[in-house]
């Protein structure tokens, strides 16, 4: 499934603070830890804890978001299927970086382990 402009658009504009205590519920209500989450967004993006709150008390866009970030050089290594799309085949650099968040969100709700998430060896 393609993205569409209008879909690539909504994402970008979309806060980080708006979904943060959704992934909060999720990972929580499956047994993980807030501190997991944590170092699941820092390995992908960059941001310790003081940068994320930065981020949230900014109210940044998810744009402004992953513009600040320093993607983790294996994060091309998430592949799947979230929400219904294919990451590999998403196009716009913006939205395929908030599904690999989201894959990564919801791998650690499924169980899966750290050094699975983070795509060590």
């Amino acid at each position: 499934m393609k993205t569409t402009p209008e879909h690539d658009s909504r994402m970008a504009q979309m806060t980080f603070a708006s979904v943060y205590p959704h992934y909060i519920t999720k990972v929580e209500s499956k047994g993980r830890t807030k501190d997991e989450l944590h170092q699941v967004i820092e390995w992908l993006t960059g941001f310790n804890l003081e940068k994320l709150q930065e981020l949230i008390d900014q109210n940044a866009t998810f744009e402004v978001f992953f513009q600040q970030a320093k993607i983790h050089p294996n994060a091309d290594l998430i592949k799947g299927v979230i929400c219904g799309y294919r990451i590999e085949e998403i196009d716009n650099p913006i939205t395929r970086k908030v599904r690999y968040l989201d894959k990564l969100v919801d791998e650690l709700a499924k169980g899966k382990k750290m050094e699975k998430i983070l795509r060590k060896a």
